[in-house]
């Protein structure tokens, strides 16, 4: 076996690349993917368009117990590395308020020409074959799969996380690095759906609201997002919820973990309040919950009053001050008690994975076992929505691929 010889255990979106930059490099590259198909979790991105990347990329975006760990990938391998990666294979980009797709909006055209350049490069892809151990001896890697063994010079570990283990990633990477000798950073659904304590959710199932979350762990301000807010008819989803999902993790006992909904962003509660009474004075024959109409969404209106204390069929007129300012209270913070998250079916991330405090930042290579190389979400790092995790996905798959050719 010469030394040349490069296995990439895992053929999703970083191990693609992996297998590319390699191939390209001379090497002789075996992909061993455990589905009937490469990359299928990249077809489910960007709701089918695949988002690429984003060119508001910055390290703050990410997320793990050393965050500091992507700036030398990152910076090895940047966004406009990135474009210029999918140009030279076919994909033009479409770029929209920083989100990049494919000008086809198209996830299918991604995966396509990423498999042509496999193809290509005459990648030997194995499927449907998962691997259950890998050991090294003589420095020689022995690959276990279900099926066959393989022997390999280097390994390069691209496995995933746990995320839509239908779509290929199950954690099985986990257990192959803690046979090397890798500690694990308990993996947990991230970029998911949080579940709630309420009986009004089902009323409000599919309403969508512009505002920002705010995630409190026992009365402790943890994290705050704007954007789109979901009502589902279990809980919360939406972008805002899935940027705040990972910062929740085994927190949720005892009511401790809330979130607080601020429906009007844009205005400071004392503003809120001067325009609830010009409204009210302006209208004094309607109704608490007429008045509310075209203010918020007709759908949360009685909610909204009924969490104040109010009556909906009370004139304005006659409403107190303090049923006034309760009101004021529920729009611009409404709390919501969490019960919990999706699982991993509906988890677009993991938070968790291979400790990165044994990998190498600049090459991605083991710290404990020579030639071995990880890409993508098998490490304890997971990035916000928005492109961020493919990135992540592009950099690493390129530096280990071009770490693990630059090495004797």
């Amino acid at each position: 076996m010469g030394k040349n010889t490069v296995t990439v255990i895992g053929g999703g979106a970083s191990g693609l690349v992996a297998s590319i930059i390699c191939a390209r490099a001379g090497a002789k590259v075996t992909l061993i993917e455990r589905m009937n198909q490469l990359g299928k979790k990249i077809l489910a991105t960007g709701n089918g368009k695949c988002n690429l990347t984003n060119t508001n990329l910055t390290p703050n975006h990410y997320n793990g117990n050393q965050p500091k760990f992507v700036i030398s990938t990152l910076n090895q391998f940047n966004v406009e590395d990135t474009l210029n990666f999918f140009k030279d294979l076919g994909i033009y980009p479409r770029i929209d308020n920083g989100y990049v797709y494919p000008y086809s909006n198209q996830a299918s055209a991604v995966l396509e020409v990423l498999q042509y350049e496999v193809d290509r490069l005459k990648v030997k892809v194995i499927y449907e074959e998962e691997v259950n151990s890998v050991t090294k001896n003589n420095n020689q890697f022995m690959i276990h799969t279900n099926k066959s063994k393989y022997y390999a010079h280097k390994v390069i570990l691209s496995t995933g996380g746990q995320s839509y283990p239908n779509l290929g990633s199950n954690g099985s990477g986990y257990k192959i690095a803690e046979q090397l000798g890798h500690t694990l950073v308990k993996p947990y659904p991230g970029l998911v759906q949080l579940k709630a304590k309420a009986d009004y959710f089902k009323r409000i199932k599919g309403v969508r609201v512009n505002g920002s979350l705010s995630l409190y762990n026992d009365n402790r301000l943890v994290k705050k997002e704007y954007g789109e807010i979901l009502f589902t008819d279990y809980g919360l989803s939406g972008i805002a919820t899935l940027q705040i999902s990972r910062f929740i993790k085994e927190n949720i006992k005892d009511n401790k973990i809330k979130v607080c909904l601020d429906l009007m962003p844009e205005l400071e509660e004392d503003v809120l309040d001067q325009l609830l009474i010009q409204r009210f004075e302006q209208m004094p024959y309607k109704t608490i919950e007429q008045s509310l109409v075209g203010l918020i969404n007709n759908k949360l209106i009685p909610i909204i009053i009924k969490e104040s204390k109010g009556n909906p069929n009370e004139k304005v007129s006659q409403l107190s001050k303090n049923i006034r300012h309760n009101l004021v209270k529920q729009l611009k913070e409404w709390i919501v008690y969490i019960t919990g998250t999706n699982n991993w079916d509906q988890s677009q991330v993991t938070v968790g994975g291979i400790s990165t405090d044994e990998i190498h930042p600049n090459t991605l290579e083991s710290k404990l076992i020579e030639h071995l190389y990880f890409t993508g979400e098998v490490m304890d790092i997971d990035g916000d929505c928005g492109g961020y995790n493919l990135q992540w996905a592009w950099s690493t798959g390129y530096i280990a691929g071009l770490s693990a050719t630059n090495k004797n």
